[in-house]
């Protein structure tokens, strides 16, 4: 008989530069989606140096090429390991869909001789994973978008109008490294955009300071008061009136920019902790006055990423939003830290069945593209 669903393993790193989320996903008519099961691959220690290293700049060509093959190896194993958690065969999976590892973006336009273009790199060799499991492989879908005249982000919305619809006027709200919003309303195109950073100032200060790689439920951000000085004076930069279609990433809050404005920053490190926090959550708060409310009354929020384990975040999100429900995606059914990795999955089924995957009203492309390459 034959099946009227496919099964996807969906692989998603983010800007965090964590690890590996890998999810098995059963995708059937109409797009719907079922989550069947999961696992993640931390980085090594010495990988995700060296990932953090050429994601701030610092490496050089021979090194970006070794850590394509390298990370291409670890997306591989995490796609085996789940393999062997579910017993399932590779011949059971009709095709692995990985966002690989983003180093660099570079969303504003830049000129070598007559050529002025975008460009973005992700990492992560599709051929090597599709080597290595057996299984063909979806890969490398920003490119298409950035040959389109798009900024190849956000591409997670083209999913979130997939999964929930635009009934409801409503928010989805991701707090990966890099914070960013889909907004979804019957009476409008889909819209979306970067916020601003998410977790990772927080992550860099809370490593830089405590050793750790973050701050696991807002603990350390608890113990600290918010200095609202300093706050302020961060709110000054330029991204954060940018209109949008916009995104950001290390490009921008790197280690050098962490650096630059730790000079004016607090001497109590636990203060740092909770004004950079704060800082996540106001410039989502200010781009939704600018940039959302002025289109669309959004009745509720949902948040996911790692951000929604956070509950400090979570406590000033809820202190500047009063009149707006804010939800986590585990309402929904829908891991927090495993939602991009399902937008991946459709993304990647686009990419197999010949169907467009992008969203001009979210990155700014010309026009419609089917995002993604594939390796057999």
């Amino acid at each position: 008989m034959e099946r009227n669903f496919i099964n996807c393993i969906s692989m998603m790193s983010g800007t965090s530069l964590d690890g590996i989320d890998a999810c098995l996903v059963s995708i059937g008519q109409e797009f719907s989606v079922k989550i069947l099961d999961s696992y993640s691959l931390d980085y090594p220690t010495s990988i995700r140096e060296k990932l953090l290293n050429l994601a701030n700049n610092n490496g050089d060509i021979k090194d970006v090429c070794f850590l394509n093959f390298v990370v291409g190896e670890l997306f591989a194993q995490c796609a085996n390991n789940l393999l062997k958690k579910t017993s399932l065969s590779p011949q059971s999976v009709d095709f692995i869909s990985s966002h690989g590892q983003t180093i660099f973006h570079c969303p504003n336009p830049q000129t070598i001789g007559d050529i002025t273009t975008r460009s973005t790199l992700q990492i992560g060799d599709i051929s090597v994973i599709s080597e290595r499991t057996g299984i063909k492989t979806v890969g490398d879908f920003r490119t298409k978008d950035v040959a389109a005249g798009g900024l190849g982000a956000p591409l997670v919305p083209f999913a979130d109008e997939l999964l929930f619809g635009r009934e409801v006027p409503r928010a989805i709200q991701n707090i990966g490294g890099i914070s960013n919003v889909t907004v979804l309303d019957a009476a409008i195109e889909t819209f979306a955009f970067d916020n601003g950073p998410g977790n990772m100032l927080i992550d860099y200060f809370v490593n830089k300071f405590f050793d750790l790689p973050f701050d696991k439920n807002g603990d350390i951000a608890s113990k600290g008061q918010v200095d609202y000085s300093w706050l302020e004076s961060l709110l000054e930069e330029d991204y954060y009136s940018l209109i949008p279609p916009k995104t950001t990433g290390r490009e921008l809050f790197n280690q050098v920019y962490a650096e630059k404005i730790l000079k004016n920053a607090p001497k109590n490190k636990y203060d740092v902790i909770a004004t950079i926090t704060n800082l996540t959550a106001k410039t989502i708060f200010d781009s939704y006055v600018n940039f959302v409310f002025p289109r669309v009354k959004v009745k509720e929020i949902v948040l996911g990423g790692g951000g929604a384990y956070n509950s400090i975040i979570k406590r000033y999100l809820s202190e500047y939003f009063k009149d707006v429900v804010i939800k986590t995606h585990e309402d929904f059914g829908i891991p927090n830290k495993l939602k991009e990795a399902v937008a991946f999955a459709l993304l990647g089924y686009c990419t197999v069945k010949g169907l467009p995957n992008n969203m001009p009203s979210c990155t700014g492309a010309s026009k419609k593209v089917v995002m993604g390459k594939i390796s057999l």
